[in-house]
């Protein structure tokens, strides 16, 4: 019962946030959806309030029944992930009024579920967000969720500290555990920027530091491959600013950066972040 009562008031929130947001309607049912995926402290967030600003968009956030449930989810056959990914959805969509607008989901961790979202949305597309992985690792331990003296939770029920998640590989769960807090942040980083590579002829890649960089420039790109109006995008993403952008250089300790290029160098390399 307890559970239960839990869900509901998570259904509740997630839909009154979007409610909130008005300009909603019941008219139609908008399939387009975008999930903007990539690890945590890379943008996802800015991006996907950006987007979801956007005439016949809407942002429905983390939405916390999917975050809540996306550990599960990744373990499950595509197809029944994607069943119940959908049957989320669709619950906060109807609830907060949006099934007729291009909902945007944002939650990094859908990473791992990408390929069942994209099932499950068929006309669906992914927002990949990147950022180099060194910045990255700067702002989780600003944080602090991946310490070992990290306590709580996010709104999710997910826990904080440096226990091994969902995401971490099954044979490394230990090694995760006992790691530095710089390498597992690194870990994550690694983790996701792989997972949300699965769909690449469906997914618009967006790098922080192009955003930052060429904002009007980089809103017309993907407002194209959207098909949206670049207009609103770009006055978005106008807002974007690059003061953490090489904060690697002056946070990190040659000590700490070795590790990050242990646990991580080969993807930073790839990605061209050398």
């Amino acid at each position: 019962m307890r559970s239960a009562v839990r869900s509901a008031r998570a259904y509740a929130a997630s839909a009154a946030r979007i409610a909130r947001r008005g300009d909603l309607s019941l008219l139609g049912r908008e399939e387009r959806l975008v999930f903007v995926v990539g690890s945590p402290r890379s943008g996802t967030s800015f991006t996907g309030a950006a987007l979801g600003a956007q005439p016949g968009f809407v942002d429905l956030d983390e939405v916390t029944p999917l975050k809540a449930a996306l550990p599960r989810l990744a373990g499950l056959p595509t197809e029944q992930a994607a069943r119940e990914l959908r049957a989320i959805l669709e619950r906060v969509r109807t609830l907060g009024l949006a099934r007729g607008l291009r909902g945007v989901e944002q939650t990094p961790e859908t990473s791992f579920v990408l390929e069942a979202a994209l099932r499950a949305y068929p006309e669906a597309r992914a927002v990949h967000v990147m950022r180099d992985g060194r910045d990255v690792v700067c702002s989780l331990l600003e944080r602090g969720w991946l310490s070992a003296a990290r306590t709580g939770a996010d709104d999710a029920r997910n826990r904080y500290g440096a226990h091994a998640r969902f995401w971490v590989e099954p044979d490394r769960q230990e090694e995760f555990e006992r790691a530095s807090e710089v390498r597992r942040a690194a870990w994550a980083w690694r983790r996701y920027v792989t997972a949300a590579a699965v769909a690449p002829s469906r997914t618009t890649a967006l790098r922080y530091e192009a955003l930052v960089e060429s904002p009007h420039a980089e809103a017309d790109r993907v407002a194209a491959e959207l098909g949206s109006d670049p207009a609103p995008l770009r006055q978005a993403f106008g807002a974007a600013h690059g003061s953490s952008r090489g904060r690697w250089q002056r946070d990190l300790t040659r000590e700490q950066l070795a590790e990050v290029e242990s646990e991580a160098g080969a993807e930073l390399a790839e990605l061209g972040y050398e």
